[in-house]
């Protein structure tokens, strides 16, 4: 869509109302127009015409907005940090964080939703299920945390699978952050410099050792010491999102099995006892 340029007000005298406001859209681009709001406002057709389907469809849509946004800043937090533009990491890092409190938040709304009304359209949903979030599952990938048996639940989309691929592949923000420590002459294991990024990361030895020489040495390492706290930050309020999603699925369903077959509540706690960056919460131990 083109965007025209706004005629000025001497050019068109009518386009402005009692107030001063402008209001004379017919060659301009207008908010509606902008945001797309034709197709983002008549995208929560329903199934059943429940009443609560659409704040069901609507709190995972949003979501998936917000997690749109939180790949787009990590995966520009990895590049900057891949080269050496710390500065605008931390920024981009601090923006994942604070959104990752809307999403915590949501979970709040959805939990008004009570399990007698819930069944009254669950059925219908099939086998589609948040398990499927294919953005969540790359969020996942850019933090480290890849198990190649996920990817099967993608191959009926083809052209998705391969935009998973590609990430799956991809270093996560935990190797780049790792290398740092090795670029600032902390000696971090060859087999970890080198390993294949498309598996996840196991606890190792020499990192926690470097990050308790940073951690011990904050003025001398200032930099990493910011990074690490960061990447804190995002993993925190992650298990702090994990932690919601699991009471608010017990809260409405309890111990039934997942819409799209997973074990639900036992399946995500399980996942709260993984960790993506696991030697920054073993040196607090530590040190």
């Amino acid at each position: 869509m083109e965007k025209k340029k706004p005629l000025a007000q001497d050019q068109n005298p009518a386009a402005q109302g009692e107030e001063g406001i402008h209001t004379d859209f017919k060659e301009d681009m207008t908010y509606s127009e902008y945001l797309h709001l034709d197709k983002l406002l008549t995208a929560q057709d329903g199934i059943t015409g429940h009443h609560d389907e659409s704040l069901f469809i609507i709190i995972h849509q949003v979501s998936e907005l917000w997690m749109k946004l939180i790949l787009h800043e990590l995966n520009a937090a990895i590049t900057n940090i891949e080269k050496d533009d710390l500065q605008p990491a931390f920024k981009q890092l601090a923006r994942v964080s604070k959104i990752q409190t809307q999403i915590i938040q949501a979970w709040d709304v959805l939990a008004t939703l009570t399990p007698a009304e819930y069944m009254e359209f669950r059925s219908s949903l099939g086998n589609a299920s948040g398990f499927q979030s294919y953005q969540y599952r790359m969020i996942e990938f850019a933090l480290g945390y890849k198990t190649k048996h996920v990817l099967k639940i993608y191959e009926k989309e083809q052209e998705l699978l391969n935009t998973l691929k590609e990430a799956f592949h991809q270093p996560g923000l935990y190797d780049v952050a790792i290398r740092k420590l090795a670029q600032a002459g902390l000696p971090i294991d060859e087999e970890i410099l080198t390993r294949d990024v498309s598996t996840t990361y196991e606890p190792n030895d020499s990192v926690l050792a470097a990050w308790t020489t940073v951690y011990r040495d904050v003025d001398t390492y200032w930099e990493l010491y910011q990074l690490a706290e960061k990447l804190v930050d995002v993993e925190d309020c992650l298990q702090q999102w994990r932690f919601r999603h699991m009471k608010t699925v017990e809260r409405i369903i309890g111990f039934k099995t997942g819409t799209g077959g997973s074990s639900g509540v036992n399946y995500l706690q399980k996942v709260l006892d993984q960790y993506f960056f696991p030697e920054l919460w073993t040196l607090r131990t530590v040190i």
